[in-house]
């Protein structure tokens, strides 16, 4: 029991420690620090992608972890990059070292509780890596919801800029207006587009920086269809009005497809949470129906047998009831 408590304690204690480090690094931080990361970053993706010619290498924050040892282990790899983009995305000035840490102090910590409560294997393990996927998870629906109220207000960005654009301003001029009064996240985002063309970058690998900071397909459409304008000419606010009309009719559709599938994906959701309802409920009934599972040799593969076909089917199930428009 003394040592339960302990690890309980330790747990709390660690996790309030980083929840509060989590938090207050992200208030505390400098806003001009963050505007010359956010260039220096959109400097780093023209490069990469060969467009600019500069003579000087620009110095720029690469790191992954306020850690040294584990962001020189993290440099190695291509994946922290990548991740470090995810959780730009998520509107997160979090560095990927500290939700991996986070990730890690979680896992461990669960394991080592249930460990000590004597429960056998596979439950420590399987404890162990659902705690240590809620950072992850969190990251994934901020993402989520922010991808969301993008989409939601592009097509408005859209409209706003073709009234400028119809006014005689220019098209720069028109993207500072929705910086300036679209709402969030559509107005950071364009922010940003607008401080890389007046910091010099040219307009494909600005709109191309936009294109990589929201993975969503209305915006390929907007800045595939701006690029082509800029090439071939047109009448750029006629386009953008056919785009804002393109993205109001698919949004439009979408909300259909997800009424008449509504009764699909109520099904899935009751097939997928039976089988964890049923063995929570059939341990508080009667405990010991169930304790062959923890107690015999053969127990724990039965489990984990179970679990991989409970993954199995619901992907297929999210597979079917997910239709893209």
């Amino acid at each position: 029991m003394a040592l339960l408590i302990a690890s309980v304690t330790f747990i709390v204690v660690t996790a309030i420690f980083l929840m509060i480090w989590f938090f207050w690094s992200s208030l505390s931080a400098d806003p001009n620090q963050q505007v010359i990361q956010r260039r220096m970053e959109s400097v780093r993706r023209a490069e990469r992608r060969g467009h600019i010619d500069a003579g000087v290498q620009l110095i720029r924050d690469e790191m992954l972890s306020g850690v040294p040892a584990m962001n020189r282990a993290m440099m190695r790899w291509t994946w922290p990059t990548k991740f470090k983009d995810y959780v730009m995305q998520a509107g997160m000035k979090t560095r990927p070292g500290k939700i991996l840490l986070m990730c890690g102090v979680l896992a461990f910590g669960a394991y080592f509780v249930t460990k000590a409560v004597d429960l056998r294997f596979p439950v420590p393990i399987f404890t162990g890596l659902v705690f240590g996927m809620l950072p992850l998870a969190y990251v994934a629906i901020k993402r989520r919801r922010r991808l969301h109220q993008f989409e939601e207000h592009f097509p408005e960005a859209i409209d706003l800029l073709n009234r400028a654009l119809r006014a005689g301003h220019a098209f720069t001029t028109g993207m500072g207006m929705i910086a300036s009064e679209a709402p969030e996240p559509i107005a950071g985002e364009f922010r940003t587009t607008f401080e890389e063309q007046n910091f010099g970058l040219p307009l494909r690998d600005v709109l191309q920086n936009l294109s990589d900071r929201v993975p969503l397909i209305d915006v390929r459409f907007f800045v595939t269809a701006l690029l082509i304008q800029k090439e071939t000419g047109g009448n750029l606010s006629e386009i953008l009005e056919n785009l804002s009309h393109v993205i109001r009719d698919r949004f439009r559709i979408y909300r259909d497809v997800r009424v008449k599938s509504a009764h699909g994906r109520l099904t899935a959701g009751i097939l997928i949470a039976l089988p964890l309802v049923m063995v929570f409920g059939l341990y508080i009934v009667n405990p010991g129906y169930l304790s062959v599972l923890f107690t015999d040799k053969d127990g724990p593969w039965v489990l984990w047998g179970a679990a991989i076909w409970q993954i199995i089917g619901s992907s297929l199930l999210w597979k079917i009831i997910h239709i893209e428009v």
